[in-house]
């Protein structure tokens, strides 16, 4: 895959290959958001992944993408009379005995919720990059400060990680202006297709517009990229959820600079030639 330059995901040049970004680890392969699945992606040769983060009742962060327990886990089986099994109703050490793995396949039953400190260690130990989904902003305020500051914990906000490792990326508009503000060097990107008209605002505080492909057109993508971030680097562009090679070709022809996929070997090989 292609590598970052110092820019996390900085296009290798127009018409290039994109960077593909194994969605919530290999979630095609392993369950999603798992250890296991960011080891699927290392295991395949892919460098970046991406990931969710939500709160505990506590206040811990924990990688999980719904902001229900019950699809991913057997919250509902082991807590039945705690419905809708929110996150946020949770403590850290409840979701930690939590079965996040045998829904997806018996082979993974035991795999568990990791907290935002587990997965950054994987994801260190497997010298990959990260793509980091601050979910649901709406429901935990100040998460944005909590997750700047467990990412500051892991060592992720030095100089090297910064430059070459880490993006933070959220739906919420306020969310991505905040984690700018507090850490103007970390590279921020905004989920969505704000109207062309208003991108040169986003630009202001975001180094990315990552909408998804079934919105996506080539002249959108160029309108990104004819504007510079907070950076002073040109907007990139990462798409999501691209998971066949027919995809993958026709947003690599739209000039993306990322493909963000359940299926990252699919995508690899689709815009590679082979």
């Amino acid at each position: 895959m292609a590598h970052a330059s110092a820019t996390p995901l900085a296009r290798e040049g127009y018409g290039r290959r994109p960077v593909v970004i194994a969605h919530r680890g290999a979630s095609a392969y392993a369950p999603e958001n798992t250890l296991a699945a960011v080891d699927a992606a290392a295991f395949m040769g892919f460098d970046w992944v991406e990931n969710d983060v939500q709160r505990t009742k506590d206040g811990v962060l924990v990688v999980v993408h719904d902001d229900s327990l019950a699809r991913t886990t057997d919250a509902e089986q082991r807590f039945p009379e705690r419905s809708p099994w929110k996150v946020g109703d949770f403590t850290a050490a409840e979701i930690a005995t939590l079965d996040a793995g045998s829904w997806f396949g018996e082979e993974w039953t035991g795999q568990r919720v990791p907290t935002l400190t587990q997965y950054l260690d994987r994801v260190e130990h497997n010298g990959q990059k990260l793509l980091l989904e601050i979910k649901k902003p709406e429901l935990y305020p100040g998460i944005e400060h909590d997750a700047l500051r467990v990412l500051g914990e892991e060592g992720w906000l030095d100089r090297g990680h910064v430059r070459h490792r880490l993006v933070v990326q959220s739906f919420g508009v306020d969310t991505v202006r905040a984690v700018h503000r507090a850490r103007p060097d970390v590279v921020t990107g905004f989920l969505g297709k704000p109207p062309v008209s208003e991108l040169p605002a986003y630009a202001e505080f975001t180094d990315q517009i990552n909408p998804s492909h079934t919105s996506l057109t080539a002249d959108y993508v160029a309108a990104v990229h004819r504007l510079k971030g907070p950076h002073d680097k040109p907007l990139r562009v990462s798409t999501w959820t691209v998971n066949n090679a027919e995809g993958a070709v026709s947003v690599r022809g739209f000039g993306v600079d990322g493909i963000i996929t359940n299926k990252p070997d699919v995508v690899r090989d689709a815009v590679e030639g082979r």
